[in-house]
């Protein structure tokens, strides 16, 4: 077992790379476990930043053509699904170079595999290269969020998928339903909005992002519903 850490972040999106810098910065001996194949966590690798690089095009492209289902076909044709993803892949990669950057820089070290607190002072990392110990003083967890199946409507990756596949549908679909009108299904549903489906969203609770103060998320519903 190597030498112990002052800190170990177990996840290292937004929250986790952070503060695993800011902890070197202050002097600690800082690692930051990532299950991903490079830093960032799921908003760089499969959320936020590769569905932000889909929206763009989207919109861009909803501008400039008529009629809607003129413009965004029910199968996409294989050279914008390339052009899609080489710009998921782009964005995706020049926000990996700044996390990764940021981290060398601060000398906080990146441990890629899955993270498993052993005992209060040991974080067990589980990669292609085996099962490493690591001893800490103090663990923090940011291991963010995941999607979750509801009881009625398992996942079967074909027609109820969750958010991380419906960034790589193969094609548009004529209809799609989110559930949940939190900020990661609207962005979503937008997306394949804008490239021509017919998108229903439900909500449990009585208005879209419940997160958002009232004036915001009803700004936000008059713009979705004007995209409609």
């Amino acid at each position: 077992m190597s030498e112990p850490f002052d800190l170990i972040v177990i996840g290292s999106g937004p929250g986790g790379y952070v503060a695993a810098i800011r902890a070197a910065q202050l002097g600690f001996k800082t690692a930051c476990v990532e299950r991903y194949p490079t830093l960032g966590g799921t908003c760089l690798n499969v959320g936020c930043i590769p569905s932000k690089a889909l929206l763009d095009p989207a919109s861009t492209s909803r501008t400039r053509a008529r009629p809607r289902r003129a413009r965004y076909p029910s199968r996409p044709s294989r050279a914008r699904s390339a052009e899609d993803a080489r710009r998921r892949t782009r964005s995706c990669s020049s926000s990996r170079a700044a996390s990764t950057a940021c981290s060398a820089s601060t000398r906080s070290r990146g441990l890629l595999g899955v993270g498993r607190i052993a005992s209060p002072d040991t974080v067990e990392v589980t990669s292609a290269a085996g099962i490493a110990n690591h001893r800490t003083r103090r663990i923090l967890i940011a291991t963010g969020s995941k999607p979750i199946a509801l009881p009625n409507l398992p996942f079967d990756d074909r027609r109820i998928v969750h958010s991380t596949q419906a960034l790589a549908l193969p094609q548009v679909p004529r209809r799609l339903i989110v559930v949940g009108a939190g900020a990661i299904g609207l962005e979503l549903g937008s997306v394949w909005l804008r490239l021509g489906a017919e998108v229903t969203v439900l909500e449990l609770l009585d208005r879209i992002v419940p997160g958002m103060d009232l004036e915001s998320g009803a700004l936000l519903k008059k713009s979705l519903e004007r995209q409609a």
